[in-house]
């Protein structure tokens, strides 16, 4: 009767773990079969969204300077930094940002007579660049010419750092909705329904580079009419690509 009782035991645990190892034998099998991992990857969906923003340029970016022509290089040189360092005086008195020297050259000039070269003169520049609000930013250019700047090489229009920072993150937030909106207009004319993004791809928010409106213009010293200067409006694109299962 022991001995039956024992065998019957061992032929029930034997059973158990034959269906165990059934079990575990499916379940790796299912894990590692390359056609269940695809058919699974298959079943995604892939949109891009994208979202704009748009803002006022209210910066503008000027790059300006003294161009002196003279008989020595001693002399158009001074006079060059006799301006400029007026021009500069009055920028940093209108608090003006992001003030730089952008370049400072001073080269000969020469005629050219039967073939043979003369030096005659001497040209002498200097140019900076800074960044004011646009508001101001055509007065300043005038109150410039006045203090000695000769020549206006371009302005360009921007939207301030803190409201360009803020239009990506608004841009990315459209685009992912964007997207989602896509989603979901695909797969309910399937009559299918989205579960889970598996993927995220943030394509950027840039925003365009300054918009410029005037190149290498002079101005005479005896200006009196005022410089109009007006901004406009700059965009923020960004796109959001989301990888969604279904």
């Amino acid at each position: 009767m022991t001995q039956a009782f024992l065998s019957g035991c061992c032929s029930k645990v034997a059973g158990r773990l034959q269906t165990i190892s059934l079990l575990v034998g499916l379940l790796t099998l299912s894990l590692s079969n390359p056609a269940i991992a695809q058919e699974r990857l298959l079943r995604t969906l892939t949109v891009t969204g994208r979202g704009v923003e748009t803002i006022p340029a209210t910066a503008t970016q000027v790059q300006l300077g003294v161009e002196v022509q003279g008989e020595t290089a001693t002399g158009v040189q001074q006079e060059v930094a006799r301006r400029s360092a007026s021009v500069v005086e009055l920028l940093r008195s209108r608090n003006v940002e992001k003030l730089q020297t952008t370049g400072v050259r001073l080269n000969p000039i020469y005629s050219y007579e039967n073939n043979v070269q003369r030096l005659t003169s001497y040209s002498a520049a200097n140019t900076v660049s800074f960044r004011t609000s646009t508001e101001q930013a055509g007065t300043l250019l005038d109150d410039a010419v006045k203090a000695g700047a000769t020549r206006i090489d371009s302005v360009s229009f921007t939207a301030a750092d803190e409201a360009i920072a803020a239009a990506q993150q608004q841009a990315l937030r459209e685009a992912t909705q964007d997207a989602q909106r896509q989603a979901d207009a695909v797969l309910s004319s399937l009559n299918l329904s989205r579960k889970e993004v598996v993927n995220i791809q943030v394509n950027g928010a840039t925003p365009p580079p300054p918009m410029p409106v005037l190149e290498r213009a002079a101005f005479a010293s005896d200006q009196v009419a005022n410089t109009p200067i007006i901004g406009g409006e700059q965009e923020v694109q960004a796109s959001v690509t989301l990888q969604i299962s279904y």
